[in-house]
């Protein structure tokens, strides 16, 4: 560093207020004052370092700030840090089970029943006795009740219901899946990594894309605790595939004495199934056809909270509650009001029209075209437009089967995108195409739409 560099940065470093003389500005009094002089220091401390690094590296120190600069900088620091980065979005991306943005949207009655479970609720005990029992003895009523299955657990995700069944059933056993069902679901799980953790032996069968039931037949013996069917999620195979159907493994695995596992994965319980799903194996089809025990997502196609829910034989479901790691593997108090409400809709009311995820798949292109235009004449932007447009389930619900639909269409590209998500309040998440960006009209809520203008507008102002 050459002499007049650092005669620049002495000069830059000594300008620079303190943090006493920068937190105390009048301009900030509307700010909590223990978060401005946090950012304060941060602020300073972090110019002081690019004003060391730019001088050390040849060039000439960076001028010194202004103080409405200076100011404005720490203002935005202080919003930053007291803004949630759990909080509510607008999406209209378009993707329904959108995993970025939480997946299901709760129904009306699961976030009050979440408001009234914060404080302290009955979760461990018997209401009428003051005993103590089980704390999903509600939702395990329902989901036995609305399934027909003999029993029923909660867990917090599916992924700890599939691994919870593989310890309790299968450990240092074998378990006999299709080569075409090892998939791997986002975030990089693999079945065969899950398998390996739970302490089972995998034996493949078949083929990446066939896959017979005698393939299983020859694989059988002493050492088989399970036949296992994986939902396929996010891929699908075309052209020359078969796989056995699951009645054809559950007769084989009755046939030898063995039981037969079903990981549906996303969880279509509705009696009446969208059109859009009607592909979807559903759970009463996986009861229907015999499976010993079957588990899904909440948080997908039932449209509830996170948690992950197994289904089947009262024994095996017991043996899978006894295990020792369920107790690390439980829904929280909040998880299972959200639940009991969400079932509670299933039996009692309209699961198409109030639970968010069945409406907006259920949605038709009259209802989604008007949406898409309702929104356009509110915000009058000029240079946008609606189009037609493909949504899609997400979370490996349907896989790449995309669902016509609508969309407002802004000019722009990912600038414009980036202005929605940071400045809108809410947030909009919407998506980018090389035309413009697009409000996808399938996960647009009708009651949302004056909302959505408004925080549009603003952001784009």
């Amino acid at each position: 560093m050459d002499t007049t560099n650092q005669t620049d940065l002495a000069a830059l470093l000594r300008g620079l207020p303190s943090v006493d003389q920068l937190a105390r500005d009048e301009s900030l009094a509307d700010l909590p004052a223990r978060v401005v002089v946090r950012e304060a220091r941060r602020v300073l401390e972090g110019l002081r370092d690019a004003a060391r690094r730019q001088a050390a590296s040849g060039g000439s120190a960076a001028p010194s700030f202004a103080r409405p600069a200076l100011l404005a900088r720490l203002r935005e620091a202080v919003q930053s840090s007291l803004a949630r980065r759990h909080r509510r979005v607008i999406n209209a991306t378009g993707i329904v089970l959108h995993t970025g943005l939480g997946r299901a949207p709760l129904a009306a009655a699961a976030r009050a029943a979440i408001q009234e479970a914060a404080g302290y609720a009955v979760v461990e005990v018997d209401p009428r006795d003051g005993a103590r029992n089980q704390r999903e003895s509600a939702v395990a009523a329902l989901l036995v009740e609305l399934s027909s299955a003999p029993a029923a657990l909660v867990v917090n995700n599916n992924a700890a219901a599939v691994n919870l069944v593989l310890r309790a059933l299968a450990e240092g056993r074998e378990v006999v899946v299709s080569r075409g069902e090892l998939v791997e679901i986002g975030g990089g799980f693999r079945m065969p990594d899950v398998m390996a953790e739970a302490g089972c032996r995998m034996v493949e069968v078949g083929t990446t894309n066939r896959t017979h039931l005698r393939d299983y037949e020859r694989v059988l013996r002493a050492e088989t605790a399970m036949l296992l069917k994986v939902h396929p999620s996010n891929f699908r195979v075309l052209g020359f595939h078969a796989v056995p159907s699951l009645a054809e493994l559950v007769a084989l695995g009755r046939a030898r004495g063995v039981p037969t596992f079903d990981d549906l994965g996303s969880g279509l319980l509705v009696a009446d199934v969208p059109a859009a799903l009607s592909e979807e194996p559903s759970v009463r089809e996986s009861l229907a056809a015999g499976a010993s025990l079957v588990s899904f997502s909440g948080d997908k196609l039932l449209g509830g909270p996170q948690c992950g829910i197994v289904l089947g034989e009262r024994a095996l479901v017991e043996r899978v509650r006894a295990h020792p790691l369920y107790r690390a593997f439980r829904c929280d108090k909040l998880a299972l009001a959200a639940l009991e409400a969400t079932l509670a809709i299933y039996r009692d009311g309209d699961p198409l029209a109030e639970i968010p995820t069945l409406r907006a798949i259920a949605r038709g292109a009259a209802e989604l075209t008007a949406i898409a235009t309702r929104l356009h004449d509110r915000l009058g932007i000029a240079g946008s437009r609606v189009c037609a447009s493909e949504s899609f389930v997400g979370s490996g619900a349907n896989p790449a089967r995309a669902l016509p639909s609508s969309a407002l269409v802004l000019p722009g590209g990912a600038r414009t995108a980036e202005r929605l998500r940071c400045g809108g309040e809410p947030p909009v998440c919407a998506r980018v195409a090389d035309d413009g960006v697009w409000l996808d009209a399938r996960t647009l809520a009708d009651e949302d739409l004056d909302e959505v203008a408004r925080s549009i507008a603003r952001a784009l102002a």
